[in-house]
């Protein structure tokens, strides 16, 4: 057992990213019904949505799972009783300052993890109390740090100054980007594109079949001024840019996104208008699979290419 799986008593360092509308229980229980850690995402969900998800989960599955909370979440202080009233043992906040939450969640005895994009942060983190760290690179899907540090940099940085374990997100979804983030100092990963592209993904039918036709350079980050986020170039990113050439203010960045397009993109199937989160690393994905397989698959690749780097000879 290494540092992480000995940290939630898993098979393999591997954890599902907790993704709005992507991160029901179905996926959850079934990543750690294969062997990873399965998060639930409650960036998506209203809380008695997120107890019903719990709820199902703990009957779906016998294995540790836990839930993403970001910190920034409107209802968090209702998010954060339910988490204890269900017995939740596992939590990952992003977005916010772990110092917020972290002591009132640990002394119910529940694993903290905190989502980083950066080293300072990461100290931060460690410094809060955090049983580990996520450390997420400019590749990844979804909302981003503002500093662009990819992971290939920020991994062995990040683990240059922390004591905590240490796990490595952004660009990740095939055993041989496992096992390079963990020579890089990485004790386990965290995938999220990948797992969006599964069949138990909560995300609508035409936005897996989106992520495995897309090609190289398919997304980008966008709306620095509100919240960075990784996007497909669908026709919504393409209206953002356009109103980029105007040099629009905040506010109107904010009229144009208004509310709820990452759930009409994603959950709902809207290509077109709705905002479509996805890593760069969509464009090895190629096949929707079960979460068990993708899992099996990882592991296998994993091997394979450790036994491959021992040929290498200088």
């Amino acid at each position: 057992m290494n540092k992480i799986t000995s940290l939630f008593n898993i098979k393999y360092p591997i954890i599902q990213g907790g993704m709005i509308w992507n991160s029901g229980y179905k996926l959850a229980s079934a990543v750690s019904n294969a062997g990873g850690l399965g998060l639930i995402g409650a960036g998506s969900m209203y809380p008695e949505v997120l107890r019903e998800h719990i709820q199902k989960c703990k009957i779906a599955t016998t294995k540790p799972f836990g839930v993403n909370v970001p910190l920034l979440y409107p209802n968090i202080e209702e998010i954060m009783k339910i988490i204890v009233d269900e017995e939740v043992k596992i939590v990952f906040t992003s977005a916010g300052n772990p110092k917020t939450w972290t002591s009132f969640l640990k002394e119910k005895g529940i694993t903290v993890v905190h989502v980083v994009s950066s080293s300072v942060f990461a100290l931060k983190a460690q410094d809060a109390g955090v049983d580990a760290v996520v450390a997420e690179g400019f590749e990844a899907g979804g909302h981003n740090g503002r500093e662009e540090t990819t992971t290939l940099a920020l991994i062995p940085m990040v683990k240059d100054k922390i004591s905590i374990p240490l796990i490595a997100a952004g660009g990740i979804a095939t055993g041989r980007g496992m096992l390079a983030a963990m020579t890089l100092g990485a004790d386990g990963v965290q995938v999220g594109s990948r797992f969006a592209a599964s069949l138990e993904s909560s995300s609508h039918e035409k936005f897996k079949q989106t992520i495995i036709e897309l090609q190289e350079g398919g997304t980008q980050l966008t709306l620095k001024e509100l919240a960075p986020v990784r996007l497909i170039k669908n026709k919504f990113y393409k209206d953002v840019q356009q109103l980029y050439d105007k040099c629009p203010s905040k506010e109107e960045l904010m009229a144009l996104l208004g509310r709820a397009r990452a759930k009409r993109g994603m959950f709902e199937g809207d290509l077109e208008e709705g905002e479509l989160e996805i890593g760069q690393i969509a464009g090895l994905i190629k096949d929707i699979l079960p979460a068990k397989e993708i899992i099996d698959t990882m592991i296998a690749e994993f091997e394979q290419a450790k036994q491959e780097v021992v040929r290498f000879d200088f």
